[in-house]
């Protein structure tokens, strides 16, 4: 079978199975483009940016590059409580070939760790890629942010909220946010509506059982941070609480956050599908991606 036809295939099975939210299944999917799919430079493995053993990050050498490269620090998802790099290789070989040094790191996980244990990490490999990516070719002043599902999450909190910025300033040049969570008291209170279990395997674990808090810990309530270069998107298919949620944060950056951020739906996907073609030949992601990592301000 051809790669279209491939594709096409795939797209038909993804809206088949419509809203749902299955990692092995959406792995399968793709497993048999990804399997040979094109490689960029051989990651450097592991390199610890912390103390605790999910503190490592895969680095990935940009290609071809004639000057220090763009820089993508590009944090998975899987719901607050799972979730791994090596689930992401793909991702980092898309931006290598593409000439982008791309840092793709673990983060801690709940229940284990609870909010804001992954903000927290994200500003931790925001502060080693500035001080460590010129070492791998990537250029310190053009580093780009960038989350899918609960990644997206950290990165909003990381960036959005100033109590996680560090004493000089952010000193980012953008951030990417695709189908993210940023308001946990929203998810809580409608769980009904949002088909939302009760109770919450993933939210609990993060955020916690004192529900009273949950608005202290939602993005969107926090908001604090001068206006930077910032790309929300969310998937066609995507379940009613990530399209909510992007709107919802888009519309509070623009009227009252003085932010002009951009908003795009990627069409014919749902939450799981849009990262898992990556670097499979369908670019309905990783094209948004990684025109915005080469051009925030664009």
């Amino acid at each position: 079978m051809m790669h279209s036809e491939q594709h096409a295939a795939i797209l038909r099975a993804v809206r088949a199975a419509g809203r749902a939210i299955d990692p092995p299944a959406a792995k399968a999917l793709y497993a048999p483009l990804l399997a040979d799919m094109p490689r960029g430079h051989e990651p450097v493995r592991d390199i610890a940016y912390g103390a605790d053993e999910r503190h490592r990050l895969d680095v990935y050498p940009p290609v071809g590059a004639t000057g220090p490269a763009p820089v993508v620090v590009f944090l998975h998802g899987g719901g607050f409580i799972r979730g791994d790099k090596a689930d992401r290789e793909a991702v980092g070989h898309w931006f290598s070939r593409h000439g982008v040094l791309a840092v793709l790191p673990n983060y801690r996980l709940g229940p284990r760790h609870r909010w804001p244990a992954g903000a927290e990490d994200a500003a931790s490999v925001r502060a080693w890629a500035r001080t460590n990516v010129a070492a791998y070719g990537g250029d310190p002043d053009h580093i780009v942010l960038a989350g899918e599902s609960a990644g997206a999450a950290h990165v909003a909190a990381a960036t959005l909220v100033k109590r996680f910025h560090p004493a000089e300033g952010l000193k980012i040049a953008g951030a990417f946010l695709a189908s993210g969570v940023y308001n946990a008291e929203l998810e809580l209170l409608a769980r009904a509506q949002l088909g939302i279990a009760t109770p919450d395997p993933r939210n609990e674990a993060y955020f916690g059982t004192d529900f009273a808090a949950y608005r202290s810990m939602s993005t969107v309530d926090l908001v604090d941070a001068a206006p930077f270069p910032l790309a929300l998107t969310y998937a066609e298919l995507d379940p009613v609480q990530m399209q909510a949620q992007a709107g919802e944060l888009f519309a509070r950056l623009v009227t009252r956050h003085g932010f002009a951020p951009t908003i795009e739906v990627i069409a014919n996907h749902n939450h799981l599908s849009q990262v898992y073609a990556i670097n499979s030949g369908d670019d309905a992601l990783a094209g948004p991606l990684l025109a915005f990592v080469r051009d925030p301000r664009s």
